[in-house]
């Protein structure tokens, strides 16, 4: 696994590796860059549970 922000898209394997949700995984929805540049990311899990955080503290999982 390798956290390339390059591979951030709509539908793609993630684990939340930092913040809040750190450990959980999904899958990425809803990319929006704020005012200040920070990218912020929903992330929807198996059991359709859904949550915000930064596209940072994501790390993209390349099959």
């Amino acid at each position: 696994m390798t956290t390339v922000s390059d591979k951030l898209t709509d539908g793609a394997p993630c684990n939340v590796t930092g913040g809040t949700h750190a450990g959980k995984s999904g899958v990425v929805r809803d990319i929006k860059t704020g005012k200040t540049g920070q990218v912020s990311i929903t992330v929807a899990q198996a059991d359709g549970v859904r949550f915000k955080t930064l596209a940072k503290n994501v790390e993209i999982i390349i099959a």
